[in-house]
């Protein structure tokens, strides 16, 4: 039996180590499994199928934060060792693309989690871990609140671009970039 160095683990120069991978492609699953729910919530309407995906919007998106926080404490902890995002305009933009994701990934659920409770209802995780009981209601904490679903759709306009930038590197420009979180870890 084969046992993996801590080299396929950690990130490096050249490429993403199996952490960095599993934290980026299950946080793409569930962000899948998010925007897929209210899709379909704005096409169907109230139907058993759509209300399969969003009962659960809520403990996913709580699941969600305390990932991309853990992932980020991950990409400070290897910032010496991750690859690089480039020299010129093209770097730069693809550091602020990232820093952006980033940024979204954090507030959209943030304020949905200050909303929920300022709304006085108590937060169950995965309707078995309580968050936080029921309380008064909270006008203020729950204003902010409408800002969620434009910024989370702000934040899938960013990951199709994300998307859009992985398929020229790839099938484009050639350049292996995409390689580096797609690839194997050997």
């Amino acid at each position: 039996m084969h046992t993996p160095s801590a080299s396929v683990w950690l990130d490096t120069p050249g490429r993403y180590g199996r952490i960095s991978r599993w934290l980026h492609w299950g946080m793409a699953l569930l962000f899948a499994w998010q925007f897929t729910g209210m899709g379909l919530r704005l096409a169907l309407g109230r139907t058993p199928l759509v209300s399969f995906f969003v009962g659960t919007h809520s403990s996913v998106g709580l699941l969600l934060l305390v990932l991309v926080l853990l992932r980020g404490l991950w990409a400070l902890l290897n910032r010496r060792h991750r690859p690089p995002h480039g020299a010129g305009w093209l770097g730069r933009a693809a550091a602020l693309g990232h820093g952006a994701l980033y940024l979204l990934m954090v507030v959209v659920p943030l304020i949905a989690l200050v909303r929920a409770y300022g709304s006085g209802r108590a937060l169950v995780w995965f309707n078995t871990v309580p968050v936080f009981a029921a309380g008064p209601k909270n006008e203020a904490l729950t204003a902010p609140g409408v800002l969620h679903g434009p910024l989370a759709w702000a934040l899938l306009a960013l990951v199709a671009g994300h998307v859009a930038m992985v398929a020229l590197h790839r099938w484009w420009w050639r350049d292996g970039v995409a390689q580096r979180m797609v690839g194997r870890v050997r």
